[in-house]
């Protein structure tokens, strides 16, 4: 009698193989996406890197574009349930954004900051790679809008702007912070972290109740009437 488990072992490694060369090309990917940039990144090259011939990658990913997606893809939904994890604590709105901001600085780090970016930029002008790449940037947007619901509704703020209006400020805001940090602009022309620790200061003012509001200007004194001369 055979063996099953003897009899799927060549089926096993094959699979195995295979995982292990989609993940040696997806690194591959990424480190020459953030090295080179998109407009260079040269199949050859990747596949050099990676150690496996230069068919596997058509093989495994199909295409340029679809081989990029794949990159953004391993690393976005990790993010984005790591930003989900996070929203969901229990601890105040300053908490969490001084928390996002934390997590920024180790997607800079990582790389990710300067792959999205690039996949941006090539999107200008790359129809195909569009279609799938905005749907995957606003899953981030969707995220942000619902924390700023959700922090609207605690502390029962009575705004004179949606929580969709205020949303789309920081998704904005974040963006192109990525943007010029990415081109290259540093933090005494572009204020960035000035920008993020402004934000958590009024967030911590508004948790604490002690938001100032604008006073109105002292009223001018009138001048005084000069005294009737008796006739």
């Amino acid at each position: 009698m055979v063996n099953p488990s003897v009899q799927s072992t060549p089926d096993l490694v094959a699979r195995a193989d295979g995982a292990a060369t989609r993940v040696a090309i997806l690194d591959a990917t990424l480190r020459r996406l953030t090295e080179d940039g998109y407009a260079r990144l040269n199949l050859r090259d990747i596949a050099q890197q990676a150690g496996v011939n230069h068919a596997l990658i058509n093989y495994h990913f199909g295409s340029k574009q679809q081989l990029v997606l794949a990159v953004l893809d391993a690393a976005n939904q990790r993010l984005i349930d790591r930003q989900e994890r996070m929203y969901a604590q229990p601890v105040p709105a300053s908490e969490k954004w001084r928390q996002a901001c934390t997590y920024y600085e180790d997607d800079l780090r990582s790389g990710f900051v300067r792959l999205t970016m690039e996949m941006m930029a090539a999107s200008f002008t790359d129809a195909t790679l569009r279609r799938e790449f905005v749907p995957r940037m606003l899953a981030w947007h969707r995220l942000i809008d619902q924390e700023v619901a959700q922090t609207i509704a605690r502390h029962r703020l009575d705004l004179p702007v949606s929580a969709r209006a205020i949303g789309a400020f920081i998704s904005c805001f974040w963006v192109g912070m990525e943007a010029q940090m990415t081109v290259g602009i540093d933090e005494t022309e572009g204020h960035y972290l000035e920008a993020l620790q402004a934000m958590h200061a009024m967030l911590l003012a508004l948790e604490a109740g002690t938001t100032r509001r604008r006073r109105p200007a002292p009223a001018q004194p009138t001048p005084a009437s000069k005294p009737r001369r008796p006739r």
